[in-house]
């Protein structure tokens, strides 16, 4: 398709994940027509307790459940795994839940199945799905979490009695682009759309505010969001929520754009 009749030919959109994430978002932009402009707003990187680690890993066994909430802790998880084991099955009778597509992608990219996965993608529906199995009454389940994730999820665990241990795997922090190339063309020229898929990196750009946002007589940007958080985020941070994907999820972000674009034309 020449890139003329694309969808989103002409268009500039703002990327705000993570550099070693950011390819996948904007290669689904790019196959669209799009101009990508990354804006790495946060930096995700390993970050693990070694002796909580170490307690969760030889004690494998003992649990009944293993819940994912991002495909960064699917990765961090595994990282360590295999360090320790070298065979897929020492996971032992381990079931598996995951919040979302992304995550449960990376989980059987793996060849493991993922027994429980909400259709909405929040810690609260992965906890009332997990509830629904009727499996949780004294259930020993083990959380892979970042350093921002909310206890919402814990807390509906163990209000169904299961008995929860977290591991944290990794961290996400704020990412300074200012002095970068892509944000003075940022501040130059605005772009058509800013796209945010988590709220670490709403809060980062709020706080950068000041040094990124587009100059007078620059496109004023559309807020897209991936979710109901990100979206209370934006609100939380003074922004406006232009749009929202109608479920979390990168297609689904990149099909509310597109689609609030074309009422723009």
């Amino acid at each position: 398709m020449a890139k003329s009749s694309q969808p989103l030919s002409g268009r500039r959109i703002a990327v705000t994940r993570a550099r070693e994430q950011a390819s996948e978002l904007s290669g689904k932009l790019v196959a669209l027509g799009a101009d990508v402009i990354e804006l790495p707003l946060i930096h995700v990187s390993k970050e693990i307790d070694k002796q909580t680690l170490a307690d969760c890993l030889l004690e494998l066994g003992g649990y009944d459940w293993v819940v994912f909430t991002s495909a960064n802790g699917v990765r961090f998880f595994f990282d360590e795994f295999f360090r320790l084991f070298d065979d897929i099955r020492s996971l032992g009778l381990l079931r598996i839940a995951c919040i979302g597509e992304a995550t449960a992608a990376a989980v059987t990219g793996l060849h493991l199945k993922v027994e429980c996965q909400p259709k909405v993608a929040t810690g609260e529906a992965l906890a009332d799905a997990l509830i629904e199995t009727g499996s949780l009454d004294s259930a020993r389940v083990l959380v892979i979490t970042g350093n921002l994730n909310r206890d919402t999820l814990v807390k509906k665990l163990e209000e169904a009695r299961a008995i929860v241990d977290r591991l944290q795997v990794y961290k996400t922090e704020r990412a300074e682009v200012a002095g970068l190339p892509v944000a003075a063309d940022f501040r130059a020229k605005g772009a058509d759309a800013i796209l945010f898929a988590s709220s670490s990196a709403v809060f980062s750009y709020a706080a950068q505010l000041s040094s990124i946002q587009p100059l007078a007589g620059a496109q004023r940007p559309l807020m897209g969001s991936i979710g109901p958080q990100t979206s209370e985020a934006l609100k939380q941070s003074g922004l406006e929520v232009d749009f929202t994907a109608k479920e979390p999820g990168l297609d689904e972000l990149v099909a509310a754009l597109v689609k609030r674009l074309s009422n723009n034309r």
